[in-house]
């Protein structure tokens, strides 16, 4: 027999798959559902279920700190429907000694944190009722002609005549076993005042570094927002360098405090 021939090999040939086209429209329209919920629920949680807020001011000290951040509970009072002054049922009611946080009534040009902000979100503590009878005497709030006994922010300002204090005249209670109401309201001394239905009187408890209603009035119902309800950071906003101090200058020992 002859030789075997050798067989030649021959490589397949190569099957370059089709190009595929992007469907970039079913690709945007894929995306959106599935990230159309996670946004929907973000913002009914923090619209009205919780919400972080930061302390800007020292109108809460010793009881809440420049540099504070917390998680605002707007269930409690029943959350606030968006883009109006409706709310709808809260599981309770507020009380004298919460802490709250609510839109503040219109506040004159004097007094605002910037010239556009006439409503800025407030926290404060709610002292006066409606009905409740209010004043100060010798810088002591006394409420129902009882003084109170939670711990505040010693005095140190100069107590003159204010001006802003004008309205007060509106709602004050004359001719009262209290007292006469006083003909130049100043900040240690102001009132009786009889808080309106429907209305309730705040004030920070720092009570010489708070804007206040002593100077807007009482905050009706519907502007509240909800209360705090603990410390989830803070920082000390005076120490340590600028950009670097809210991790060099952490207040540990505040993180995790209830607001009361």
């Amino acid at each position: 027999m002859g030789k075997a021939k050798r067989l030649k090999q021959t490589k397949p040939p190569v099957v370059k798959p089709a190009p595929v086209r992007m469907d970039w429209g079913a690709y945007a329209r894929r995306t959106l559902r599935e990230f159309l919920p996670v946004i929907a629920i973000f913002l009914v949680t923090r619209t009205m279920l919780a919400e972080a807020y930061r302390i800007p001011s020292g109108s809460m000290v010793p009881t809440l700190l420049v540099g504070d951040w917390l998680f605002v509970n707007k269930v409690r009072y029943g959350p606030n429907i968006p883009f109006t002054n409706k709310h709808l049922p809260g599981y309770a009611s507020p009380k004298r000694g919460d802490v709250v946080v609510f839109v503040s009534p219109p506040q004159d040009p004097a007094i605002r944190m910037g010239p556009d902000d006439s409503v800025p979100v407030l926290v404060k503590r709610l002292v006066g009722m409606p009905g409740d009878t209010v004043m100060m005497r010798g810088g002591h709030l006394m409420v129902n002609g009882v003084a109170e006994t939670k711990p505040v922010a010693p005095l140190a300002v100069a107590d003159d005549p204010n001006p802003l204090f004008a309205w007060q005249h509106r709602i004050e209670l004359t001719g009262s076993r209290f007292g006469a109401p006083s003909a130049h309201p100043s900040t240690h001394e102001w009132g009786p005042l009889v808080v309106p239905p429907g209305e309730y009187f705040m004030m920070g408890d720092n009570r010489d570094d708070s804007v206040d209603s002593r100077y807007y009035g009482p905050v009706p119902r519907e502007n509240f927002r909800g209360t705090p309800m603990f410390v989830y950071y803070s920082y000390d906003a005076d120490e340590g360098l600028d950009y670097f101090r809210v991790i060099t200058e952490i207040r540990w020992r505040r993180l995790g405090t209830w607001i009361r």
